[in-house]
């Protein structure tokens, strides 16, 4: 990917050095803008809505003449919506900009439509060898390949390519290709049963993404008042390895910038993901299994008693979460919301960079006011105005 982006800058420099990206793209690709940027370039970053899909629009009123380059993904990776990429890329040519296409994530189920420029994909995404990169490059877009090369692969390169990887890339395509359809119909119906049952099964639950445009074979959905490591952990245990697009990581402590795109809950985030293949007993087992263990994961977690964490503070009540890990400030939160009259506000006390994500979600699935936040003596503090 990082290959793609700046071989197609390069070939453009003597447009400009303005790279347009959305704001839910594969961290390679972040990377790759923020390496852009470190450089001298300049980067515009295209929100998307609380479905993770970018509005072609809006994404038409970025591009400049300086444009050397506009990303975007044909469906995100953490939650599966698919993107208008035919729209943006229509616009793109438009205007003369090249739209290269990271379908790492569709490229196994189907072509991508539409007149994009450059493509990017993932063998081992399909099922083929690890290690084996696509970038495709149509006839007539200005690309010069970065970094050391030599004549045996035309300057692209540095060295011979493992052809025996490449070539093992292509059959496994192919042969994935040949039976996508059929997987992908059954596949859907599988993460539509997910994504219709959670919400029955375990309260406070949001599925997120789109509910159409999505791939097959993934749902994505957040517990409210549940660590995501935590909930991973436990399901694990009970035979189901899942992933997590949570509000934390074990190595950095920040929040997904997909979901924080997105403006969701981040806290007890699940993502399943269903490879070709999967039994409908498998889901049937999941469902079972999910509700008792969400139940015993809010349970552990517990909260402080309330008169260790809410104060009184003039016409506000306040909740000092101070030092405290998400989900507790939010867990905190709930308790107390009812204490006060409708019209009254709650102000959250954190330290916990998550909560700037998740007290806002927790409000849009709450139906409360998110008033905003205000600086503290220490953290943030953020105001909640009760309206039901």
């Amino acid at each position: 990917m990082h290959s793609g982006v700046a071989g197609a800058l390069a070939g453009r420099r003597r447009v400009g050095s303005h790279l347009i990206v959305s704001a839910v793209e594969h961290s390679s690709v972040l990377h790759a803008a923020e390496a852009h940027e470190a450089g001298g370039g300049s980067v515009t970053q295209v929100g998307v809505d609380r479905a993770a899909a970018v509005d072609p629009a809006a994404y038409a009123a970025v591009l400049r003449e300086d444009t050397a380059l506009a990303c975007l993904q044909s469906a995100n990776h953490e939650v599966g919506t698919e993107q208008p990429v035919s729209r943006v890329a229509e616009a793109c040519r438009a205007a003369g900009v090249p739209l290269l296409v990271d379908a790492a994530q569709s490229l196994g189920w189907g072509r991508v439509e539409g007149d994009w420029s450059l493509l990017t994909g993932s063998a081992h995404k399909w099922g083929g060898p690890a290690g084996v990169g696509l970038l495709a490059v149509r006839k007539g877009v200005r690309f010069a390949p970065q970094g050391p090369g030599d004549e045996r692969e035309s300057g692209r390169a540095p060295g011979f390519e493992n052809l025996p990887a490449i070539v093992a890339a292509a059959a496994s395509l192919r042969a994935v290709r040949a039976e996508a359809a059929a997987e992908a119909a059954r596949l859907r119906e599988l993460t539509e049963r997910i994504r219709s049952r959670v919400p029955e099964l375990v309260p406070d639950v949001e599925v997120v993404g789109d509910p159409s445009r999505r791939l097959p074979g993934i749902v994505t959905f957040s517990c409210l008042y549940v660590d995501g490591e935590t909930l991973l952990h436990e399901l694990d245990r009970a035979g189901f390895s899942v992933s997590s697009g949570s509000s934390c990581t074990s190595s950095t402590l920040t929040p997904s910038h997909v979901l924080k795109a997105m403006g969701v809950l981040s806290e007890g985030n699940v993502r399943v993901s269903l490879p070709p293949g999967t039994a409908a007993e498998d889901v049937e087992r999941f469902l079972e299994v999910l509700p008792g263990t969400v139940a015993a994961v809010r349970e552990k977690l517990g909260a402080p008693a309330a008169t260790e964490t809410v104060r009184a503070a003039g016409p506000d009540l306040v909740v000092d979460a101070l030092g405290r890990r998400c989900p507790i400030p939010v867990i905190e939160l709930a308790k107390v919301i009812g204490d006060v009259p409708v019209g009254g506000t709650v102000r959250v006390l954190s330290d916990d960079e998550a909560a700037r994500l998740d007290i806002p979600a927790w409000c849009e699935m709450r139906g409360q006011e998110y008033v905003g936040e205000e600086p503290a003596e220490r953290g943030t503090a953020y105001l909640v105005r009760r309206t039901s």
